[in-house]
């Protein structure tokens, strides 16, 4: 693959290419080039600039190096608008793979538990934008909820609201209590979710004032959801969820995406 940063005036002299790598299996790629292959026949597209495989590759070296997209698409051969459009196309079609609430439960009921916990995904929003402002984190992005496996393996991941939206409010919501409730799924959260009722479960609050035996729940409980931690962190490490510069309306899209190709990785 070969990168330039390529600069629409002729005045600005044009800097040396050079060949990178990015580092996801090759076995992933060619799994995206088939979904996109099986969208251009649902819509039955003739030609296009880049082939399947290209198209899916653009796409997971954005996601994976968050570069501005000028540099890729100028070493992919294209337009950064064209580039915009395949990497937008390639989103949607990997969006519609990732499941429902409803669908990541199944199989889930009463003596199982699972785990809750939200994030902030950074964006770059100017201070005027109080709406996604988090006074937790202190700087602007999105929430996403999260449901986890007890070891960790992501189940579901929310639509993102914005970052003042309390942890409480955002799984309420999203619908996570409820649905926890109604097959009696057992919920390991946080101190954010105190007050949630129903099937959480969270820590006690100023537990080294309390009997032995409420501290004991505590060290048990973060025992258990620990592990919750890792879905967040293997969301994250794809880049482009450390600080998004896109537009907040798509991160929701962005996220279901990432949940997709993690679970292609997973699988193979």
């Amino acid at each position: 693959m070969v990168f330039s940063t390529h600069h629409a005036s002729s005045e600005e002299p044009r800097l040396v290419p050079y060949r990178a790598t990015v580092d996801v299996p090759h076995e992933l790629v060619e799994h995206v080039s088939w979904l996109i292959y099986a969208r251009r026949c649902e819509r039955r597209t003739r030609w296009r600039k880049l082939s399947c495989f290209k198209q899916a590759l653009l796409t997971l070296v954005h996601l994976r190096k968050n570069e501005t997209l000028p540099a890729p698409a100028a070493g992919f051969g294209v337009s950064t608008a064209t580039a915009r459009r395949y990497v937008d196309e390639t989103l949607d079609v990997l969006a519609a793979w990732a499941p429902g609430l409803h669908e990541a439960l199944a199989g889930l009921g009463e003596g199982d538990f699972v785990i809750v916990d939200g994030t902030l995904i950074a964006t770059d929003r100017i201070h005027a934008d109080e709406p996604y402002h988090s006074q937790k984190h202190k700087q602007h992005g999105m929430n996403v909820q999260a449901i986890a496996r007890p070891d960790g393996t992501p189940l579901w991941f929310s639509r993102a609201t914005p970052g003042r939206t309390h942890d409480l409010t955002a799984a309420r919501a999203h619908g996570i209590i409820q649905a926890c409730l109604t097959r009696q799924i057992l919920i390991l959260a946080d101190c954010a979710y105190q007050g949630a009722g129903a099937t959480v479960r969270t820590p006690y609050k100023n537990h080294r004032e309390q009997p032995a035996h409420y501290q004991q729940f505590n060290h048990d409980h973060a025992r258990l959801r620990a592990p919750g931690e890792r879905a967040f962190a293997q969301l994250k490490s794809w880049r482009l969820l450390r600080r998004a510069r896109c537009s907040t309306r798509r991160i929701g899209t962005i996220v279901q995406a990432i949940h997709t190709l993690m679970t292609c990785s997973c699988s193979r």
